[in-house]
């Protein structure tokens, strides 16, 4: 049976200032990451001092905006609309946590790729968030 994917009410996450500049890309429809210069890995959630070495040597990055599923659930219970939640891993080092949407819940799967999409919340501002890159047979 196909649970397929129906948009819901969001609310905007609450952003620190160091976010800002995340949050401006993405009403421009651009996923940024955080990059240390200092230990040469990127991070997420955006922060001013890097969480793997301590750094202040972070600078932003443009992200690919596509990824694998990590880890992932759908939940159906305690929610008028089904939603699935997924750990994305990208190409750039940084796992995301977020929303798979536009697609059947059902058929999601770990280690399938993603790409992103920016869905707006209340209010209008734009959330990344991810769908199925359409690479298997229809």
């Amino acid at each position: 049976m196909a649970t397929q994917y129906q948009a819901r009410e969001l609310q905007l996450p609450p952003a620190s200032p160091e976010a800002v500049p995340y949050w401006d890309a993405a009403a421009e429809g651009r996923l940024l990451v955080k990059h240390c210069d200092a230990c040469g890995r990127s991070h997420h959630y955006p922060r001013t001092l890097c969480p793997l070495c301590g750094s202040d040597r972070t600078t932003w990055q443009q992200a690919d905006g596509r990824g694998v599923i990590y880890a992932l659930s759908v939940t159906r219970r305690g929610t008028p609309t089904p939603y699935a939640m997924a750990y994305v891993q990208l190409p750039e080092g940084v796992t995301l946590m977020t929303n798979i949407v536009d697609c059947d819940l059902d058929a999601l799967r770990i280690g399938d790729p993603v790409e992103v999409v920016f869905v707006p919340a209340t209010g209008g501002q734009k959330i990344p968030m991810f769908r199925p890159l359409q690479t298997r047979d229809a």
